[in-house]
């Protein structure tokens, strides 16, 4: 099993920055890359980013393409969502997921694991 314990989330003012961080515990070797999902209220899970552990190849959902930037540091297996120019549009519950499939995985269904979530408030 491997545990994600969101952290970073808060209120900001349109435009501002807020970084998220996601620490993985457990057995981490069984996963191999790392996602960002979001979830605004009577919505769906929507993509945001992923990371290949290993590789480090990422990939972005176009909305945030150009403002939002994932990375991880291995020796801490932590992940990080570093989230600029942000947009109320942007307000959700951010959470993070662990895959044990390789390669750009945008779908929910496709990771095994999965954080409690962080709320991430823009206002106008």
């Amino acid at each position: 099993q491997v545990q994600l314990v969101e952290s970073g989330g808060g209120l900001v003012q349109a435009g501002g920055s807020l970084r998220l961080s996601c620490a993985a515990s457990g057995r981490t070797d069984s996963t191999y890359v790392m996602g960002w999902f979001r979830q605004a209220p009577e919505k769906e899970r929507d993509f945001v980013a992923c990371i290949g552990w290993n590789s480090g190849r990422t990939t972005y959902a176009d909305s945030v393409k150009g403002r939002f930037t994932i990375s991880s540091d291995n020796a801490k297996n932590t992940v990080y969502l570093q989230m600029n120019s942000l947009k109320s549009g942007d307000t959700a519950v951010y959470y993070c997921a662990g895959s044990r499939y390789t390669g750009y995985r945008t779908q929910p269904y496709e990771y095994a694991y999965w954080g409690q979530g962080t709320q991430v408030t823009v206002s106008s």
